[in-house]
């Protein structure tokens, strides 16, 4: 018999509408930052259930976020994206004025669109490479703005668990549905979801209001003077990407019944299908019933009794022979849908759950990464997530536009540098056959962050956790990405180490697929390379130091000192200005940039019985406001392509031509 925990968070929707009050840690209080705890806000943990970890925050299941494209039939959906009423508060001043509580003056506020990010709201030329205007507008506003939205809730769902989902705000929400605390959140490109039904009220009006928070990077961003910083943040400093701002991607209200599926994790290789789903009682009386799981694609379907308490969760695990499933390939992505649902005595379907998944596995094989059982040469680049016309509130369009650029030049790998993507990227991949490192936010930490993360804060381990949770079902994520390029004590690195060790066993509590572990390492020596399951390091021979020709012998030595283990090059590249040209031996000529490219692709590729793969860093330009490149307007020029994503250099043709080793 499965084991269960207790107390759920309820958020029910009922026809009462609760008493408000104001969190002890707001009331009276006009922070210049907002309140950090001793533990992040979200109190993500992992509770260990019938032998499958399940990720809680906010007291309750991390509930599946694909209803953003996937609507059940036994849930009712409210899409929150649009046009939400907007004001800077550049002097903290919104909270004691009440901008949270219905009926407050808005008075002064502005519009904005949701998704979208404030740094453009009044940069018309975000793409240019003319700098002159950096360090003025919207873009460089930091600190808090507050958005406001309103709704009507419906009658009919009166007795329903509320969920007020979204795909991201950064970096820090604070949330208030009518003038009750719903939550906080840190960490800007990871979905969060709040119970809410317990503030609102059936048929009646209902305010949203978020007050977002983002630091400071520098106190002039002209000259780069300062840089500021936050303790307990992750990135905890100014990072090399632009720290867009706002709620960045979509956000709705997600009516589910009080008995629920919260999420399925499915595993699907050698002809077995495994699922383990979770199933939570928000209600007020037992539950008796039978799950039905059903693979798809005529692989028949597991019948299994469920009996759950009030407040309880259970989780039910299954396993099924799909002998004639078709593989999920890189050449061909086979994809299947599983569909999971609740049924009553009666036989009455209560609840639905589908997932989209592939029958693939993925494993390490001494110095060999397999796919299928397959030895896999990857062939790819790190990418951004942002366009000039909507930051990182990219449309659907310009994802097929720049994720083409992929298929187009024969990548079969992507990386995503240095946080968690938008869902429909993870689809894309799913349906093309392109493999994925996931990575999150973990960029230049220095050793002092890794020990608050590690021993008090715990933001690093919840975003590990999450990442896991979230992609655990996508055939195309293949590797788990730790960290970019953060500091390394001394004597030993037992903070760095327990650091890694511990997003990593938060990572193997919650993945059934068991995928390899991995991260970008600032060093070719990293003393924690026994922790990953693949070897990943970020080098610039021939640009920031060293030769070209330093990296054959490097990764030679990698091999000698770890000679069970992958290696993936994780970072290299370097720059050029557009359309100039010159000797391939003079920086800042496109030539220079392909022939840089071509010497290190070719030490690679001569190495496949140890070298794993190849991410070139990047694919476009990007943004960055870290201090340096303000006469291009902040942007970066490493990429195969300018910043509008169109404009090639020639080492996009080099990147496109460039060969796998034979047999991969």
């Amino acid at each position: 018999m499965p084991t269960r925990r207790t107390v759920l968070k309820a958020g029910v929707l009922t026809a009462a509408l609760p008493s408000l009050t104001l969190p002890r840690a707001y009331a009276g209080t006009t922070p210049s930052l907002p309140p950090h705890g001793e533990r992040e806000p979200a109190g993500t943990r992992i509770e260990r259930i019938a032998g499958t970890g399940v990720l809680f925050q906010y007291d309750d299941v991390v509930p599946s976020f694909d209803g953003w494209a996937h609507q059940e039939p036994t849930r009712a959906y409210r899409s929150l994206d649009g046009t939400w009423a907007f004001r800077f508060d550049p002097d903290n001043e919104g909270l004691p004025r009440g901008w949270h509580l219905p009926g407050g003056d808005l008075a002064g506020w502005d519009r904005i669109a949701v998704p979208s990010s404030w740094d453009l709201k009044d940069e018309p030329d975000w793409g240019s490479y003319d700098g002159t205007g950096f360090g003025t507008g919207t873009a460089f506003q930091d600190g808090y703005a507050w958005y406001r939205t309103e709704l009507r809730v419906p009658g009919a769902w009166v007795g329903k668990l509320v969920r007020l989902m979204f795909l991201a705000v950064n970096y820090r929400a604070d949330v208030w549905v009518n003038g009750r605390f719903a939550g906080a959140h840190e960490g800007g490109h990871t979905p969060f979801a709040l119970s809410v039904g317990d503030a609102l009220q059936p048929g009646s009006v209902a305010v949203i209001a978020v007050r977002v928070h983002r630091r400071a990077d520098f106190t002039d961003y002209r000259t780069g003077t300062g840089p500021l910083d936050d303790p307990l943040a992750v990135p905890w400093k100014p990072v090399d990407y632009w720290p867009y701002a706002g709620i960045t991607r979509s956000a709705w209200l997600e009516a589910v019944p009080q008995v629920t599926i919260a999420k399925v994790l499915v595993s699907a290789q050698d002809g077995e299908f495994e699922s383990r789903v979770i199933v939570a009682n928000h209600g007020t009386r037992q539950f008796s019933g039978d799950l039905v799981v059903q693979p798809g694609h005529g692989t028949g379907r597991s019948v299994v009794p469920v009996n759950i308490a009030p407040g309880e969760v259970t989780v039910v695990t299954t396993s099924l022979e799909i002998a004639g499933a078709p593989p999920w390939r890189a050449d061909s992505p086979r994809l299947l849908r599983a569909t999971v649902q609740l049924r009553s005595r009666d036989r009455a379907v209560v609840d639905q759950l589908s997932t989209t998944y592939g029958v693939r596995s993925v494993h390490v094989d001494g110095t060999l990464l397999k796919v299928n059982g397959e030895p896999q040469f990857l062939k790819g680049f790190n990418w951004h997530e942002e366009s000039a016309a909507h930051g990182r509130s990219m449309t659907i369009s310009e994802y097929e536009h720049e994720l083409g650029h992929a298929l187009e030049t024969g990548a079969n790998f992507l990386r995503n540098c240095v946080y968690n993507r938008h869902p429909f990227v993870y689809d894309w991949a799913d349906r093309h056959g392109v493999f994925v490192m996931d990575d999150i936010d973990n960029m230049w930490l220095n050793t002092d962050q890794e020990r608050v993360q590690t021993e008090r804060y715990g933001l690093s381990r919840a975003l590990a956790a999450t990442m896991a949770w979230n992609q655990h079902n996508r055939p195309s994520v293949i590797l788990w990405c730790l960290q970019n390029e953060s500091e390394i004590d001394a004597n030993g690195a037992p903070v760095y180490r327990a650091w890694l060790q511990d997003m990593k066993d938060a990572i193997r509590a919650l993945d059934i697929q068991n995928r390899p572990v991995t991260w970008a390492s600032a060093t070719s020596w990293d003393p924690a390379f026994d922790i990953a399951d693949v070897v990943g390091f970020n080098e610039y021979f021939g640009y920031f130091y060293g030769k070209n020709e330093d990296l054959g012998p490097t990764i030679d030595a990698v091999h000698q000192n770890h000679p069970d283990k992958p290696i993936i090059i994780t970072e290299n590249g370097s720059w050029s200005y557009l359309g100039q040209h010159g000797p391939d031996t003079e920086q800042g000529n496109e030539e220079w940039q392909a022939a840089n490219f071509r010497s290190h692709w070719h030490q690679v590729t001569d190495r496949p019985d140890y070298v794993a793969g190849y991410l070139f860093w990047v694919l476009k330009d990007y943004k960055e406001r870290l201090g340096y490149n303000e006469e291009l307007n902040g942007i970066s020029t490493m990429g195969l392509l300018g910043f509008d994503s169109t404009t090639r250099r020639l080492v996009y043709d080099d990147f496109a031509a460039a060969a796998l080793p034979e047999g991969r």
